[in-house]
């Protein structure tokens, strides 16, 4: 399932080609996604994109008069593509541009969505969420607040979205090990010197899957057809049994909140 930096690298990839464009069309082979796709998303035609934001795990499309917000789901990606290019199976969603390119949108399990909005703060989906991740907003303090008297595992707790958006089960599993606390702590045991390491921990990792364009386990490819290079460096996760690379302990597999999670428990504590 495609997280924040998969998300990121998208949006900087279509943005180029997007940004300042107008709309032309939108073919809609498919309506019915994780929520059916309102007719209304056809005011888009004729309107300017003015920019391409993201919010948590949503990318915004921010027209003259409205917004299209998709999210990729489980399985959706997005691709530039000339405008004469034959759609294939699960590619359910063209975005055509008057400048004859496109933006195609494929989802085999048809879990993602696009949502068409006048403005953003009527979105259901957008309200209750929590800070991201790579703003000053989510800090030492703030996290330290937020787990105090909190009688959860810390990875579920960094794993929910009215906390912080944006860190999903992989970047959970990598940040607790770079922070060195094990994922199954109850989270108002943590010490205000181990907050400020996760916090730290959870930005660097996140900010590195992005320069390496995410990560590539099943679906997710960038918005040029390639993957993301990030699984290259992952310390933890999906590594049941191999060594660790810091300690040789075998890296060891258990679920939390019905997630699978990817901890050493020699260098985590």
């Amino acid at each position: 399932m495609p997280e924040l930096p998969e998300v990121e690298t998208s949006r900087l990839g279509i943005l180029p080609y997007l940004k300042d464009q107008t709309i032309a069309a939108l073919v809609i082979r498919q309506p019915k996604l994780r929520w059916p796709i309102d007719p209304d998303i056809e005011l888009a035609k004729g309107q300017r994109i003015i920019d391409v934001k993201r919010r948590a795990k949503y990318l915004l499309l921010q027209l003259e008069h409205g917004w299209i917000v998709i999210h990729l789901g489980m399985s959706g990606s997005l691709r530039i593509l000339l405008e004469d290019t034959p759609a294939q199976k699960h590619e359910h969603v063209d975005l055509v541009l008057d400048n004859g390119v496109i933006l195609r949108y494929t989802d085999p399990r048809r879990f993602g969505a696009w949502l068409w909005t006048p403005f953003l703060e009527w979105l259901p989906q957008l309200k209750k969420l929590g800070p991201e991740p790579l703003t000053d907003e989510f800090n030492a303090e703030y996290l330290h607040q937020q787990i105090a008297n909190k009688k959860v595992p810390i990875k579920t707790l960094i794993m929910d979205n009215h906390i912080v958006v944006g860190v999903g089960n992989i970047y959970a599993s990598e940040s607790l090990f770079m922070a060195k606390i094990l994922p199954m702590r109850i989270a108002s045991t943590l010490t205000q010197d181990e907050v400020t390491l996760l916090v730290a921990a959870i930005k660097r990792v996140l900010e590195q899957s992005i320069k390496q364009g995410g990560t590539t386990l099943k679906d997710f490819l960038q918005t040029d057809g390639k993957p993301g290079y990030f699984v290259q460096q992952l310390q933890v996760y999906g590594r049941a049994q191999h060594l660790c690379f810091t300690c040789h302990t075998p890296i060891c597999s258990q679920k939390i909140a019905q997630r699978n999670t990817f901890y050493c428990q020699n260098c985590q504590k």
